[in-house]
């Protein structure tokens, strides 16, 4: 892969080899989400189904060969969403400038804007990434979006 450096390629292919579940030098599609954001970038779930990820298991397999270019295109994506960006978004929910947000106010973010979570999805979201509520409702959001990133 002339777009990624020999230390990507390395990263890449131990992370794939952690995907081969079974040893065949190939992924599950509906693993290509979670290898890409294992390895730093954060595609969208449209991204992923555009690249030839899947929702289900076992329709779809992936070699490293055909791996590579799709994770030299989503390092390359802009459309990517950092650190920076979600915390510059949380700032607007930020009402007295203190880095703390309603925790209700990130529930309805999670759940309308952007890639929807599900109920399901925002409550393990907010029960794994969230710091409990002060007594007026309100949690600091730095902290959630590391947690979120990581």
């Amino acid at each position: 892969m002339a777009d990624l450096s020999s230390k990507d390629v390395e990263k890449a292919e131990f992370a794939f080899s952690i995907y081969d579940a079974d040893g065949s030098n190939n992924i599950d599609a509906a693993d290509l989400g979670n290898l890409l954001r294992a390895l730093g970038t954060n595609p969208t779930n449209a991204t992923i189904e555009k690249l030839g990820g899947t929702k289900k298991r076992g329709e779809k397999t992936l070699s490293l060969a055909e791996f590579l270019p799709i994770y030299s295109q989503v390092k390359k994506d802009k459309e990517q969403g950092c650190y920076e960006d979600f915390v510059e978004c949380l700032k607007l929910y930020d009402k007295q400038e203190n880095g703390k947000m309603l925790g209700a106010e990130l529930s309805h973010v999670l759940l309308s804007l952007g890639e929807r979570l599900d109920d399901k999805e925002c409550e393990a979201v907010i029960r794994d990434c969230m710091d409990k509520e002060d007594e007026d409702g309100f949690i600091p959001y730095t902290p959630f979006v590391k947690k979120l990133m990581s």
